[in-house]
């Protein structure tokens, strides 16, 4: 079963787009399918980022990007929206 959490979701709206600064974001699922992501299957919520529509759009999309760069695109953000959402105690570590 793929990993799904709300609370999780709802948390990355409070961050900006990681790739580009603006606010008013989306949680955007990775397209990876080591994160769990199928034909008709989104990947796990805890492979999110917090990206803005057209950061989303273009990454999804992918036309100005190589697959390689996209791959690339989706790791950084995912480590970049952790950071951020750890920094701002927007998520903490269950003891």
């Amino acid at each position: 079963m793929t990993y799904r959490n709300r609370d999780l979701l709802g948390v990355v709206h409070e961050l900006e787009c990681v790739n580009c600064g603006a606010h008013g974001v989306q949680a955007a699922h990775a397209n990876l399918q080591e994160f769990g992501k199928g034909m008709a299957t989104k990947a796990s919520d805890a492979a999110i980022m917090s990206l803005c529509p057209p950061c989303h759009a273009a990454l999804d999309q992918g036309k100005d990007m190589t697959k390689d760069e996209r791959r690339a695109m989706q790791f950084e953000c995912i480590t970049r929206t952790y950071v951020r959402l750890m920094e701002r105690g927007l998520i903490e570590v269950a003891k």
